[in-house]
C-alpha cells in the first residue's frame, strides 16, 4: 500500500470482513521487519510487490490517475532499492490513457527494473480487449513484460448476486470477473495480434485451467463463425498465459493447473496478507509434485518470466 491510495483500497471494504480488512491494511503498509519476517518464516527468498486494491483503475480523472500511478511506482522503487535482495515489483498503470500507460510500463521496466505490471481489473468499465489498448499490448510484448490481471469488482452489480452478498467479492465474483476478462482477451484475438504478449492470472488461473476442454469444444458452437482464431482457445493458455497459486492452497487445483498448462506455466505465490505465509508454504512443501515440478513452480518459472 502506497501513500495516497488508501481511499481506493477502501472501496474493496464492502467485499471483506471489517476485522480482516483493518489488519490487512497495516500489513500492506509495512516494508520492513513484519513483511520480511513472514517471508523468512515461509522460506520465501523474493517477493514481487504490487499495489493492493483497485488503485487508479477506480479513478475517473485521467491526469490524476496518470500522476498517482507514477508516484506509486516511484514509491515502490524506493522500497525495493532499500532491500533489492528481497523485493521486486510490478508497475501500477493508469489505463485511462493507454499510450501513456505503455510509456510508464517502459519506464518502470527499463529504468526502475520492474518485472512487469499488475492491472486491477476493468478501468472505468473498459476491459483490456478493447482496441484502444492495442498500443499497450504491443509495447508490453516488445518489452517482454508480463501483465498480471488482478480481481476487482465489475462495473455494475449483476442481479445474480442479489440477496447473496457473500458471493460478491473474493468468494466468487472476483473469480468470475477476472476469468471473464482473460477470456475476452483470448476471444478478441489479442494474442493473435500480439503473440509476444504475456498474461498472468492468480488464484490458480481463476478456474480456467479446469475448463480448457470445454472452451475448445464449445468455441465454434458459441461463435457461429463470426470470429476466427489462429489457435484453439486452450492454445493461448499454453503459449501466452501463466498462473500463480496465490489465494489457493489446495492440491487438486494445483495438479489441474500443472497438468492442463504444463509445469513451466505455474508459479508459487502467497496472497499476503490475506492468507498466512507459513500456511501456504507448508501446503506447497507437502504438495504431490515431482522434484522437477517443485523446482519449476517453486522458483525457476518466476525467475525466468519475471527476470529475477
Amino acid at each position: 500500500m502506497a501513500p495516497g491510495f488508501v481511499e481506493y483500497f477502501n472501496r474493496t471494504a464492502i467485499n471483506i470482513s471489517p476485522e480482516l480488512f483493518g489488519r490487512a491494511l497495516d500489513a500492506l503498509q509495512d516494508f520492513g521487519d513484519r513483511r520480511l519476517a513472514a517471508m523468512d518464516a515461509a522460506g520465501v527468498e523474493r517477493a514481487v510487490l504490487s499495489l493492493s486494491g483497485p488503485g487508479v483503475q477506480a479513478e475517473t480523472d485521467t491526469p490524476t490517475a496518470t500522476r498517482k500511478a507514477r508516484d506509486c511506482n516511484d514509491f515502490l522503487a524506493e522500497r525495493i532499492a532499500a532491500r533489492p535482495d528481497r523485493y521486486a515489483g510490478f508497475a501500477h498503470l493508469a489505463m485511462q490513457d493507454p499510450a501513456g500507460a505503455a510509456d510508464e510500463l517502459e519506464r518502470c521496466v527499463r529504468d526502475l527494473g520492474f518485472s512487469g505490471a499488475m492491472i486491477n481489473g476493468q478501468t472505468n468499465g473498459a476491459y483490456l480487449d478493447d482496441d484502444r489498448f492495442s498500443v499497450f499490448w504491443e509495447r508490453a510484448g516488445d518489452l517482454g513484460a508480463p501483465i498480471y490481471i488482478h480481481p476487482y469488482n465489475s462495473p455494475d452489480m449483476p442481479y445474480m448476486y442479489h440477496n447473496h452478498p457473500e458471493l460478491y467479492g473474493p468468494l466468487w465474483s472476483w473469480t468470475v470477473e477476472t476469468g471473464n476478462h482473460a477470456l475476452r482477451l483470448v476471444f478478441a484475438g489479442v494474442f493473435d495480434r500480439f503473440p509476444k504478449a504475456r498474461l498472468i492470472l492468480g488464484h490458480m488461473g481463476e478456474t480456467l485451467p479446469y475448463q480448457l476442454w470445454r472452451l475448445d469444444s464449445r468455441w465454434e458452437i458459441s461463435n457461429r463463425g463470426a470470429r476466427r482464431l489462429a489457435l484453439s482457445p486452450s492454445g493461448y493458455f499454453r503459449r501466452n498465459i501463466w498462473v500463480t497459486t496465490a489465494g489457493v492452497c489446495s492440491n487438486e487445483p494445483l495438479r489441474c493447473a500443472i497438468d492442463a498448462l504444463g509445469a513451466e506455466r505455474v508459479m508459487f505465490s502467497i496472497d499476503y496478507p490475506f492468507e498466512r505465509a507459513q500456511e501456504a508454504a507448508a501446503w506447497f512443501d507437502a504438495a504431490p509434485l515431482s522434484a522437477e515440478e517443485r523446482r519449476l513452480v517453486g522458483g525457476d518459472n518466476a525467475r525466468r518470466l519475471l527476470r529475477l
